[in-house]
């Protein structure tokens, strides 16, 4: 959901993201794009771009120009982005973020993470990052003893459901034009074992997580994950950089791998299809990892009558 600002709102925590990515410096080229990106997509601020120069920022400054507490919530979250458009772990840029989240009162999970992994604790700050996964996918939190990868996979062995799997591939059996065929052609497609089948992902993660892939056509590569995790942020209220970005970063952008389930890669993100994609789930009238949604229930919907009602825009759109 979009948190409202103003003119003066906006370009305030646009300023202190610019401060983030440049380290109090020059922007380097990934943090100006980022910038400019996050003024057009999530502050509307215009085709024409940013209006000439930034006021002044410092975490003080930005404490005073923001009162409303989602507001201040949400400039941390755009922060903790900024600190990781370049291709290694920057302690720099996180303590700069520390220092603005210490301004504006906010204390979330994110900044654990980003904090043990600035102090070079990157096992705890990656522990913490897949628990909060769990606990955003879940709604219940999840201990340091915990086995994620059996809930991640709970179809081997006896665990296997055979109905559930056959539901999943009659979804084969409906017209193209549909979410539930484009969904099952998703999996065809990348050789996934459909939830039910030994091999397979949990359903209560990968039916929500591939119907975004499907709705937003991000593939998956790492960028396409990236954007996914990014979109499901912006959509899921629960642990979003904590519990999403930030696994998503460290995962495929930074090549560091969370757990046996998961693989890694280096380089992949975009700063610029990352604000639209965070603009994209922000635009969302509903939640797909809510309990309360039913996969089953838009099935048979057209695919792209539901792009068209929910999504601000094609994947591929550019600022420049």
């Amino acid at each position: 959901m979009r948190i409202p600002s103003n003119r003066e709102e906006s370009l305030a925590i646009l300023a202190a993201m610019a401060d983030v990515g440049g380290c109090g410096g020059e922007l380097p080229p990934a943090a100006a794009t980022a910038v400019a990106a996050a003024g057009h997509w999530i502050f509307r601020l215009g085709a024409e771009g940013l209006p000439g120069p930034l006021p002044p920022t410092s975490p003080a400054l930005l404490a005073a120009a923001l009162q409303p507490a989602a507001l201040r919530l949400e400039a941390i979250r755009f922060l903790t982005v900024m600190a990781f458009l370049g291709d290694r772990l920057d302690p720099d840029r996180i303590e700069r973020v520390l220092a603005y989240a210490a301004a504006l009162g906010i204390h979330t999970a994110s900044m654990e993470e980003i904090a043990a992994a600035a102090q070079g604790h990157l096992q705890e700050a990656l522990a913490l990052m897949a628990r909060n996964n769990l606990s955003s996918l879940t709604g219940s939190p999840w201990s340091p003893e915990a086995d994620i990868a059996a809930w991640l996979q709970p179809y081997q062995g006896e665990g296997a459901d055979p109905a559930l799997a056959a539901r999943y591939r009659a979804l084969g059996t409906l017209p193209h034009d549909r979410l539930g065929r484009a969904f099952h052609d998703h999996f065809q497609r990348n050789g996934y074992a459909m939830p039910g089948e030994p091999g397979a992902l949990n359903e209560r993660f990968t039916t929500p997580h591939d119907t975004c892939h499907v709705l937003t056509g991000y593939d998956t590569t790492p960028h396409g994950e990236i954007l996914v995790s990014t979109f499901t942020a912006a959509m899921h209220p629960r642990h979003p950089i904590s519990g999403h970005v930030l696994p998503a970063i460290f995962s495929w952008h930074l090549d560091t791998q969370l757990n046996d389930v998961a693989r890694s890669a280096h380089g992949a993100l975009d700063p610029e299809a990352f604000w639209h994609a965070w603009a994209q789930g922000e635009a969302m009238p509903l939640d797909l990892f809510a309990p309360s949604w039913d996969f089953w229930a838009w099935v048979e919907q057209p695919l792209a009558q539901l792009r068209e009602s929910w999504l601000v825009g094609p994947s591929h759109q550019s600022v420049s």
